[in-house]
């Protein structure tokens, strides 16, 4: 059985989606050996440290604004044990397991980088736990992103020494009794363990990557959808002329262009209008696709390479430098280039759902679509996609709300000592009702496309376009006569979640390859 190996600090993005979307313990990646023998003398650095007078923040002392407080020699594992147990305070609903899982991957890898001081025995029990499956419960809200997301990897790290919850083969179960059947055994943390376990960026890390995977396949079914919806209200493609876009040079910009002609050749609509069609220009909803989107794009691979650098990073305190036996103290864990990425992505997300409802609004306006007023063959008796637009307003309007910068917010914790705070954690946290808003106006963009491509037939679009008319009415129906379209909006919504809508496409590997993100 081969599995992939990953080494600290060297770690891919496609390494990391490959954790993040794994559920089969038979698949997993396991750390590549070449850490021990760092991580063992940064380990030796802690214990003579240990063995001074001298004091070390972390080591024999107290945390944050007890900073100055000794601890005698004795305490020191007790420190460790109590850390944990004081900063285990979360609140609200746990975090998903594939969040987990890549928090759990990521603190091992960052532990194993050789910088943090811990023994071999705590990096290693990281990574049995997500080897055997066993997902620690961490509520999902009470980290501010500075001095690390400390309260949800104080509870990750309880399921090390056998105390909190876990979900283990889909029960939620006491650790203790998770790591019995799995044949493991509870850690006896050391000094610095505890503090080198929640002082980190994680959380906020894990949670940013969940969303930029998942508004990968958003990004990619909305640009299907515009696609779709552009040669249901016999749009022109001359605006994705490729001169066009490179004389204005973005990389982003050029890459859209180029899917959106592809996606677009050989569409018998298209051809049914290029001699005599009256319109001089098309609603920027239409014309300037491959702008907004291209911009999207950039800012995507902006924050991808923003949190696989974090994903890679120590961000322990204090740092251990074995070389020159340095234990330096610094403020790695502050976690504001994930707050800056993940507030990127907001904006991406708002507006990927934000010109999805333009197109949408312009397809139920007769008067700008030159279809039947709200996409149905008997407008009065019937409100077809009227309400329905509704919806996909109200969905984009809530998203540009929450695509407020949480970066810019700040309160004072620990006695003023921890005094500029990130809100990384919240700014990841709050994206994935966004993309579960905007995958929403996408589904309701693609429904609403489909219907009008409906009263264009028997014309046909392009071969790429038509599999994404075959794929949408697998799940609804064309809508003749009104009925509720809540069920089928649920179903699509989640294929697009799962990129499933992507999948389904022929060649949608090499259709969609200008779109990935790295």
């Amino acid at each position: 059985m081969m599995r992939c190996k990953l080494v600290p600090g060297e770690m891919t993005l496609a390494q990391l989606r490959s954790v993040y979307q794994d559920t089969d313990t038979q698949h997993r990646a396991v750390l590549d050996d070449g850490f021990r023998p760092k991580a063992k003398q940064s380990h030796a650095t802690v214990l003579a440290a240990c063995a001074q007078d001298a004091a070390v923040y972390g080591i024999n002392t107290g945390f944050g604004k007890l900073a100055s407080t000794r601890i005698a020699q004795d305490d020191l594992a007790v420190l460790q044990l109590k850390l944990l147990r004081s900063h285990a305070v979360g609140v609200g609903d746990p975090l998903s397991q594939r969040v987990v899982r890549l928090m759990l991957v990521l603190k091992a890898a960052s532990l194993a980088r050789g910088y943090s001081g811990v023994r071999l025995c705590v990096i290693d029990g990281l990574m049995d736990l997500y080897r055997c499956g066993i997902c620690p419960v961490i509520p999902c809200q009470g980290s501010v992103g500075a001095s690390g997301d400390l309260a949800p990897l104080a509870h990750l790290s309880l399921a090390l020494i056998g105390e909190g919850e876990v979900l283990y083969r889909s029960k939620r179960m006491a650790a203790h009794l998770a790591l019995q059947e799995a044949g493991l055994s509870a850690l006896t943390l050391g000094a610095k363990e505890g503090l080198a376990l929640i002082n980190g960026t994680q959380a906020s890390t894990a949670l940013a990557l969940d969303a930029l995977f998942t508004c990968e396949a958003v990004f990619q079914a909305a640009t299907l959808s515009g696609a779709l919806t552009l040669d249901a209200a016999r749009g022109s493609d001359a605006p994705f002329d490729p001169r066009v876009h490179a004389v204005r040079g973005h990389k982003g910009q050029i890459d859209c262009a180029a899917v959106y002609r592809e996606l677009l050749k050989g569409s018998a609509i298209r051809a049914s209008h290029l001699v005599g069609d009256e319109r001089v220009q098309d609603p920027y909803c239409l014309r300037c696709q491959p702008q907004v989107m291209g911009a999207c794009l950039m800012q995507m691979r902006y924050a991808a390479g923003v949190l696989l650098c974090e994903a890679n990073a120590v961000t322990d305190n204090p740092l251990v430098f074995a070389d020159d036996h340095s234990i330096i103290s610094g403020g790695n864990f502050h976690a504001e280039p994930v707050a800056f990425a993940a507030d990127a992505l907001a904006i991406v997300i708002a507006e990927i759902g934000a010109i999805a409802e333009r197109r949408v609004a312009m397809l139920v306006d007769a008067s700008v679509s030159g279809l039947p007023a709200f996409l149905t063959p008997d407008p009065g008796l019937n409100s077809g996609f009227m309400i329905v637009h509704v919806t996909a307003a109200a969905l984009a309007s809530e998203n540009k709300s929450l695509a407020h910068p949480a970066s810019v917010d700040s309160l004072p914790t620990s006695a003023n000592q921890e005094d500029h705070v990130s809100m990384a954690t919240f700014a990841a946290r709050r994206l994935a009702p966004m993309l579960k808003n905007t995958a929403y106006i996408v589904t309701i963009e693609l429904l609403a496309a489909a219907q009008g491509i409906e009263f264009l037939r028997p014309l046909k679009s392009s071969e790429a376009l038509e599999h994404v008319m075959a794929y949408i009415r697998s799940l609804s129906a064309a809508m003749m006569q009104d009925r509720s379209l809540a069920s089928d909006i649920e179903l699509i919504c989640q294929s697009i979640l799962d990129a499933q809508v992507i999948s389904s496409l022929p060649k949608s590997q090499s259709l969609l390859q200008r779109l990935v993100l790295v």
